[in-house]
């Protein structure tokens, strides 16, 4: 591992992680004495050393063109529906929780799902040990996703989640982006002013930085004005609680801290609606899936308090009139995590970890009752909390034992 020199006096800027928080963690895992992050690294070190041999991508790489004839336009194809047992498959039909193979004709969302992944792990990789080739390929597949001319996706998400014979897009599809992008907005701050000196890593140039501010920018712009980007933010559920978060983090990172705090303020009335005075999320209920949408929205709800934290606005405190809150929907959750209380609702892949991350925000925050549960949870196999302590959508693995 090689040892950046330690001199940790910057301010990191990110836009939902706590930038003190990560200097500090790369202070205490250069020491050697903390076993927790040291393991953690471990695992985060064997993802990075896994992507160092991949990409970049890039939208023009599908075979199959986008309904508009742009191979710059991001197009996915919307993963529930099927075809008829017709000879064209008209009209397609919707199977909740099922996933239709034929999505992946459309390498897009595959593809965006990895630039994430991998621009995430590499990032954190170069932030935690000054390796070089980390940051610079973490630098080129942002930059050929998102920068390059030639390569570049187009500000918009016009064709995601299309189903075929009925539409070139559908609003919903925003989810293919707000559930992980968000993530790396952090990177990119940390690739900008994460070296110990306050400077930008290896490979991210500050062309490069104003070129994605610029992309997103237009982004935000589209996901405002554009009839799709309304429609999503309207959603009462984890579709409208994502449209939200995502907003809220571009607007930061370009600078609008006046849109943060508008979003912040129409959160508050989404959150009168969308839980109830005990706590539940009765939209997400309904799923096949009930507890990973619980949980899924809880994920953007609390990423969202995170970003709000960032602008001086408390979302972990709002009551709504009949106490309806982030906080109070955690609570109904914690039993069903610990342990103490079955699940009684449909469920058929039900993981205890998933409510991990979401948990452990909520006790930063300072909530008794997530404070007590820690003790109980389970928390994933190969767990990068220590490093990057920030609710992310955990992958389907093993839990660990539970923490003592």
């Amino acid at each position: 591992m090689t040892t950046p020199p330690n001199t940790e006096s910057q301010r990191l800027k990110t836009i939902v992680l706590d930038g003190e928080r990560l200097i500090e963690a790369r202070v205490r895992l250069q020491a050697g004495k903390d076993a927790i992050l040291q393991k953690s690294f471990e695992e985060l070190k064997g993802k990075a050393d896994e992507w160092l041999t991949q990409g970049p991508w890039s939208v023009m790489e599908k075979i199959k063109a986008p309904p508009g004839g742009d191979m710059h336009d991001y197009t996915s194809q919307a993963p529930y529906w099927w075809p008829s047992p017709t000879p064209d498959g008209n009209p397609y039909v919707q199977r909740d929780g099922e996933r239709n193979p034929e999505v992946l004709n459309y390498s897009d969302r595959v593809n965006v799902e990895k630039v994430f992944a991998s621009s995430s792990a590499l990032g954190l990789a170069w932030f935690y040990t000054g390796n070089e080739a980390y940051a610079r390929h973490a630098a080129n597949i942002i930059r050929t996703w998102f920068i390059n001319p030639q390569t570049r996706m187009n500000p918009n998400l016009n064709h995601a989640q299309l189903i075929p014979f009925q539409n070139t897009g559908r609003h919903i599809g925003i989810i293919d982006f707000s559930q992980w992008y968000t993530t790396l907005l952090d990177i990119a701050v940390i690739l900008d002013s994460g070296s110990p000196s306050g400077g930008s890593a290896p490979g991210w140039q500050v062309e490069d930085m104003d070129g994605f501010r610029e992309w997103n920018r237009e982004f935000l712009q589209w996901l405002t004005e554009s009839e799709f980007g309304k429609a999503e933010r309207a959603e009462k559920n984890n579709h409208g609680s994502f449209a939200s978060m995502l907003v809220s983090a571009i607007a930061l990172f370009v600078d609008n801290k006046e849109l943060v705090k508008r979003e912040v303020a129409n959160i508050r009335e989404d959150i009168n609606e969308t839980i109830r005075p005990d706590g539940a999320l009765p939209e997400e209920l309904r799923r096949t899936r009930s507890w990973h949408y619980s949980n899924f929205t809880l994920l953007a709800l609390t990423r969202l308090a995170m970003v709000a934290k960032k602008v001086d606005e408390d979302l972990w405190s709002y009551r709504g009139p009949q106490g309806q809150g982030i906080t109070k929907a955690i609570e109904y959750i914690i039993p069903a995590a610990t342990g103490d209380a079955t699940w009684t609702y449909e469920e058929y892949q039900f993981e205890r970890y998933a409510a991990a991350d979401v948990i452990r925000a909520a006790a930063d925050a300072g909530h008794e009752q997530s404070k007590q549960a820690i003790a109980k949870i389970e928390t994933p196999l190969g767990d990068l909390w220590p490093l990057r302590p920030a609710p992310e959508q955990l992958e389907p693995v093993k839990a660990n034992p539970i923490i003592s």
